[in-house]
C-alpha cells in the first residue's frame, strides 16, 4: 500500500493541520470562546448558549476533542469540558515563531 499524502510532511506540520481544521468551523470557535469565559461546563450547557441542537453540538465536541483542543472529564451522567492548554501551548509557540519571523523580514 502506499504512502498517504500526509506522510509527506512533519510530525508538526500535520499536528497543526488537525487542529487547524477543528477550528475551522465557527460553532467550535464559538465552543471554545464560551469554554474560556467559563472554564468547565457540560453538554447541556453549551447547547443552552450555541443556536445548534445537542447532537450537533455533541459532534463539535467530538471534534475539538480528537484534535486535542478540550478534554472531557465524566461526571455522573454527564461530560465536564475544559481547555486543553497543552495543545494551546503549541498554537502558541507555532504562530509566535511566524509573527517573528513576519515582522523581521521585508516582503517583496
Amino acid at each position: 500500500m502506499g504512502a498517504t499524502k500526509t506522510d509527506h510532511f512533519t510530525d508538526s506540520q500535520n499536528q497543526i493541520a488537525v487542529i487547524a481544521k477543528a477550528l475551522g468551523h465557527p460553532a467550535r470557535i464559538a465552543i471554545i470562546e464560551y469554554l474560556l469565559k467559563v472554564n468547565t461546563c457540560i453538554t447541556g450547557d453549551i447547547v443552552n448558549e450555541l443556536p445548534l441542537a445537542q447532537p450537533t453540538v455533541s459532534q463539535h465536541l467530538k471534534e475539538l476533542k480528537n484534535a486535542g483542543l478540550i478534554q472531557g472529564s465524566i461526571e455522573g451522567n454527564s461530560v465536564c469540558y475544559c481547555i486543553d492548554e497543552n495543545t494551546f501551548g503549541i498554537l502558541k509557540e507555532y504562530f509566535s515563531k511566524i509573527i517573528f519571523t513576519v515582522s523581521n523580514q521585508k516582503c517583496c
